[in-house]
């Protein structure tokens, strides 16, 4: 072999090793980053069950006893807090008619990018015209459509026989594109059960604390705080699941009562410990109560 053909041999393997090398350094970040993944947080975007939509972990309750508590606050403290979770990474807005914030909402979220939130709002009893209420609720939050829209608060295990015109006037809504998702907040175990055997719900706002308080059982005493097994709660929330219906705990820290510390650490690593629900909303009041949530949230959420 003359020394040319033995030069050029070694140029091609020594250019292949350089590649290789390139080639190596290139993949191994790759590499580091499949073997790493990212570590779950409260702010994460998380599928809402099987709709096929995504929320923040982490939503805003805007009706801690029926909105007094935010209204204490004053409008532009409000708007604040709002504008506040929303940086932090909170996109999901809870709200309803009944509630003392309804019309807050708009002003709050004015100038955010609508396609980024999540806006869950409710409506309360038979209204004659279903309808024209959900175009209300389009016109009072200022926008073409409503995320998720829920029938408020049901107790009656026949509920689902007695809203019939209301549920098909959500199915209308769907079809004109002015919500996207239906579904119902229970108050009761007898509604919540009967709310999980009925096809029609796509998305379950669920009492849900691991005390038990402002829970269902098998009625609501409005008068005083009740707490109830949380047992079968949990087993109607697997349920849910199974079925590919979207799971939203609420009352986490028990209607604002838990005032202890040890109370709220509890109640989160409770529903963080529950995969089958997909994201809690707590009605916050402080910055500061956004700050704890979203620390507690991030640690249970690595350790359980």
């Amino acid at each position: 072999m003359d020394k040319a053909m033995i030069d050029r041999r070694c140029f091609l393997q020594g250019s292949a090793a350089v590649a290789g090398t390139v080639l190596l350094s290139r993949l191994t970040p790759l590499a580091n980053a499949v073997q790493t993944p990212a570590r779950p947080t409260a702010t994460d975007q998380v599928p809402l069950g099987k709709t096929g939509i995504k929320i923040s972990r982490l939503g805003i309750g805007t009706g801690t006893n029926s909105g007094r508590v935010q209204t204490d606050i004053g409008r532009e403290a409000f708007d604040r807090l709002i504008r506040y979770a929303y940086d932090k990474g909170i996109t999901y807005i809870d709200t309803a008619q009944s509630y003392r914030t309804f019309e807050w909402i708009a002003q709050a979220i004015k100038g955010l990018p609508r396609e980024r939130l999540f806006i869950q709002s409710k409506v309360p009893g038979t209204p004659e015209d279903v309808l024209s209420v959900i175009d209300r609720h389009r016109k009072v939050l200022d926008t073409d459509y409503i995320d998720s829209l829920l029938i408020h608060c049901m107790m009656d295990a026949n509920w689902t026989e007695r809203w019939k015109p209301v549920m098909d006037a959500f199915d209308q809504a769907i079809e004109k594109k002015w919500i996207k998702l239906k579904g119902v907040s229970c108050h009761t175990l007898p509604a919540l059960k009967a709310a999980v055997e009925s096809p029609w719900p796509q998305v379950h706002l669920v009492r849900v604390n691991p005390q038990g308080l402002y829970t269902d059982g098998q009625q609501e005493i409005w008068a005083r705080p009740t707490v109830n097994d949380i047992g079968p709660v949990i087993e109607q929330i697997k349920i849910m699941h199974k079925k590919g219906r979207g799971v939203i705990g609420m009352k986490l820290i028990g209607n604002g009562r838990f005032t202890d510390p040890a109370d709220r650490e509890k109640a989160i690593r409770f529903a963080m410990a529950c995969k089958e629900i997909d994201a809690v909303v707590i009605g916050f009041k402080s910055i500061e109560e956004v700050d704890e949530a979203i620390e507690r949230m991030n640690k249970a959420l690595i350790e359980v």
